[in-house]
């Protein structure tokens, strides 16, 4: 196969699309990154100033390109996480291949015959990444020239189209509300956290001075705002954070204890899709185990934080949080604001808007507010599902809740692959793994199951978790427990030794990261 002839299409130059241009790079493609801003970096190029890693940097760093020697921080603030990401760029000689202030606005597959896709056995009809059959049409809009009457539009044809668009941008949640009882009825300003997290940080600084914020929601974003904001303002203007329900906030210090414990030893206790007698028995018999460590981190943070005072205690398992993509970090100094009342905390099921601020259920008065922002996540699926022209591929992401064929490869959508969807609590690592996977099999090293072989696989995996997550399954974090586990069926893919370890002891209690993979062939 003449790789340089394949036209490969990389829509996003975040994390997710550097090392997709990277590994495509050198398996001797000449990939084209369409970037709708004007830089890389995806969500760490807009974000709030006192964001940093949640994730130990040895967790989140290239399997080929370390952090440098100077940087001492466990975990690196969005500034230092934006110059890896670019001297990384630079390093690989990414940045000539990007096309920047590019946005793809759809994306649509050209074929003689649209009956053709559902008499196909194979994928794309052959197994192989390219097909003889059908190419992707991508529509262009151009950024360059805001002031332009209207933007220009270009149209590429590509052989394969790689979507690494991330999950946490363009499309927020906002939440829906009564008629006259909405954002419309407010005299103050409401905005989400995207807004505020795209401002520069002396406009966001101005915009929150001396006012009285309330920040909604209880996940990353909205923690980390309610924090910044009442560092900023103090007591004399207090920021409140309202929610609906409580989630384990973990200091930085428990972090590494957290993420040492992800290791072969600990997948033998988690349930696997198709497992058989022997496997499910053993999980069974030491599951005990990681009830032991999820109660134990629990009673710790109880015992050390006034969660119960602030009723902050949550209803769901420590573990359970993990497993579902969850994690949230506490904020330096969150309970000292709480303390000089800078922070208040309120829990309620429901809220609504009034002239002067929001009416909370439960209590008599309105909580008087200036700021609203809606810390309240992303449509990512509805984002995934916009991309295509076709209503037949927006119902294979809409009507079905399966998670995708090695978390990348949709098995009734050819020619495609989506890196960076998958959530993980070490994004960079898995997403890389993905990566390197997929420029194997790009390069002809081997080929996809049938398209029912796939289907069985994913509905298996459906299956399995939502056994253990039930209402809290997203098929966007299936394998948060079992990182390994999906690494040796990507290096089994690649035709790898998944056993990275030098002796039995390591390999089986130590844990894996990214530098256990350098060396992939």
């Amino acid at each position: 196969m003449e790789t340089d002839k394949k036209r490969i299409a990389i829509i996003g130059a975040g994390i997710s699309g550097l090392m997709a241009c990277k590994y495509t790079l050198e398996k001797g493609f000449n990939p084209i990154v369409f970037e709708a801003r004007s830089g890389i970096g995806g969500v760490w190029s807009q974000t709030i100033e006192s964001t940093k890693l949640q994730t130990p940097k040895d967790f989140y760093q290239f399997s080929d390109f370390s952090w440098p020697r100077e940087m001492k921080e466990a975990y690196p603030d969005h500034t230092q996480v934006l110059e890896y990401l670019h001297a990384y760029a630079l390093h690989f000689n990414i940045l000539p291949r990007i096309k920047f202030n590019s946005k793809v606005t759809c994306i649509d597959y050209v074929t003689s015959s649209t009956a053709d896709l559902y008499s196909w056995d194979l994928w794309g009809g052959s197994g192989e990444p390219f097909s003889p059959w059908g190419k992707w049409r991508l529509t262009i809009r151009n950024g360059q020239n805001p002031s332009a009457s209207a933007p220009t539009d270009q149209v590429y044809q590509v052989d394969f189209v790689i979507l690494c668009m991330g999950r946490y941008s363009d499309l927020p949640n906002i939440p829906d509300f009564p008629l006259n009882k909405g954002p419309e009825v407010f005299n103050g300003k409401v905005l989400h956290s995207m807004d505020y997290a795209a401002m520069d940080d002396d406009v966001a600084a101005d915009l929150i001075k001396e006012k009285r914020v309330t920040v909604i929601g209880f996940q990353k974003s909205a923690v980390d705002i309610a924090a910044e904001v009442a560092n900023k303002n103090g007591a004399t203007h207090p920021c409140t954070l309202l929610f609906k329900t409580a989630h384990w906030i973990v200091p930085e210090y428990l972090l590494p204890l957290v993420f040492q414990g992800l290791n072969r030893f600990t997948e033998l206790m988690i349930h696997k899709p198709g497992e058989g007698f022997f496997i499910w028995l053993l999980a069974m018999l030491l599951s005990p185990l990681l009830w032991i460590f999820s109660m134990s981190i629990e009673c710790y943070l109880k015992y050390m934080y006034p969660l119960k005072k602030y009723n902050m205690v949550p209803t769901h398992r420590f573990l359970k949080q993990i497993s579902s993509c969850m994690f949230t970090v506490l904020p330096a100094n969150f309970y000292d604001r709480i303390k000089d009342g800078s922070l208040f905390l309120k829990k309620s099921q429901s809220f609504s808007f009034c002239r002067n601020g929001l009416i909370v259920q439960g209590e008599s008065k309105p909580l008087l507010s200036d700021i609203v922002i809606l810390a309240t996540g992303y449509k990512s699926e509805e984002k995934l599902k916009n991309m295509f022209s076709s209503t037949l591929f927006q119902k294979c992401i809409a009507e079905s809740s399966a998670p995708f064929y090695r978390e990348c490869i949709h098995p009734q959508i050819p020619q495609l692959a989506i890196l960076g969807y998958a959530d993980s609590p070490a994004i960079l690592y898995s997403t890389e793994m993905r990566s390197k996977w997929l420029a194997h099999f790009l390069a002809g090293n081997f080929r996809l199951p049938t398209i029912s072989k796939m289907e069985e696989d994913v509905i298996e995996w459906e299956k399995c978790k939502r056994r253990d997550e039930k209402e809290s399954y997203r098929r966007s974090c299936v394998s948060t427990l079992l990182q390994i586990y999906c690494n040796d069926q990507l290096c089994k893919d690649m035709g790898c030794n998944s056993r990275r370890k030098n002796w039995f002891l390591a390999e089986l209690f130590a844990a894996y990261g990214p530098k256990d993979y350098k060396d992939l062939s």
